[in-house]
């Protein structure tokens, strides 16, 4: 069997609200809710993916302050390893309403959007630290 696909997630939270994009056509998962994130390099940490893959994805430079939750999942398209990094924009003046094709929501409205299901537990855990 082949080792997961390592993928960096980056969580990024500004403000109370959470970057989040529409995964595009042609690609596994097409029309889910996604947060910025993708494929590690072979020798970059999940940490390190999460903040490149947020800058590539969407223009904005973010820090990665902890790992919010790893799991394994396995779709129909390949097994992978993904790490949910909180992560915050290094410089929150350079928040715009929209990060290229992402764009700012809240928790509830997070709950209403249909994400992949291994990415049923990082909701979860967002929407009970939003009650705290």
């Amino acid at each position: 069997m082949t080792a997961p696909k390592r993928i960096g997630i980056a969580i990024v939270e500004h403000a109370g609200h959470y970057l989040v994009g529409i995964r595009g056509p042609g690609i596994p998962l097409a029309g889910y809710a996604e947060f910025p994130g993708g494929k590690c390099l072979a020798d970059e940490s999940a940490l390190d993916c999460a903040v490149r893959e947020c800058l590539e994805e969407t223009g904005l430079v973010v820090t990665a302050d902890q790992l919010l939750e790893r799991r394994e999942f396995e779709y129909p398209h390949g097994r992978v390893d993904l790490h949910f990094v909180l992560c915050r924009p290094a410089r929150p003046t350079d928040v715009q309403d929209r990060q290229l094709e992402f764009h700012w929501a809240s928790v509830d409205q997070l709950k209403t959007m249909t994400f992949p299901e291994a990415n049923a537990g990082i909701i979860k855990l967002l929407a009970e630290q939003s009650q705290e």
